[in-house]
């Protein structure tokens, strides 16, 4: 049986209401689904053009850019993270 590889989901902000919502929806999802994923939130504005985020909020899902400068829906969110979680296995 192979073990359960960790996702890893990156918030890329400078800390303002949307990104902080956003960081929420995704620890909301990751406890729901029981996904097995490490959120990391980045405020370092000069981490943001090195990521390739340059409108904020920006998600990051196991090193690939999803969204930047919108806050999905929840629903959305849900689809990128079970997506990726599936890839994980």
């Amino acid at each position: 049986m192979k073990a359960q590889t960790m996702m890893t989901i990156k918030v890329v902000g400078s800390g303002c209401p949307t990104c902080e919502k956003l960081a929420q929806m995704c620890q909301q999802v990751i406890e729901e689904k029981k996904l097995a994923a490490q959120l990391q939130k980045i405020t370092d504005i000069e981490q943001f053009l090195e990521l390739g985020v340059f409108m904020t909020p920006g998600l990051i899902i196991n090193d690939k850019l999803v969204a930047s400068g919108k806050l999905p829906t929840i629903e959305t969110l849900i689809r990128w993270l079970e997506d990726a979680a599936a890839q994980e296995q």
